[in-house]
């Protein structure tokens, strides 16, 4: 886990800074990379407990969250080219029968 908040304090500095993000130095950062800063939705759930006695991780969990939030992603749909062209030629289709009609 110290690799990935290595990779989420990399990528929230943003591509301006001069550090290399290190999504090689773990097998987890580099299954996740497409999540991580890349074009994928990314969800993370942060459980912590409600005693007294977990203050300090919860206060660490938090912070772990509040980092991963704050990750830019850009979402974007990935499509076959042919599937792609088969929906543009579809609606190519559909005006031109709407312009017959």
């Amino acid at each position: 886990l110290f690799v990935l908040r290595r990779v989420m304090t990399a990528l929230v500095k943003g591509e301006n800074s001069a550090s290399v993000v290190p999504y090689r130095e773990s097998k987890l950062t580099a299954l996740l990379k497409q999540s991580l800063g890349g074009s994928s939705f990314t969800v993370m759930i942060a459980c912590i407990a409600p005693l007294q006695e977990y203050a300090e991780d919860n206060a660490s969990t938090l912070s772990y969250a509040t980092l991963a939030r704050k990750v830019p992603n850009v979402p974007a749909v990935n499509l076959d080219p042919r599937q792609a062209a088969i929906e543009d030629l579809k609606h190519t289709v559909d005006v031109l029968g709407q312009r017959l009609a």
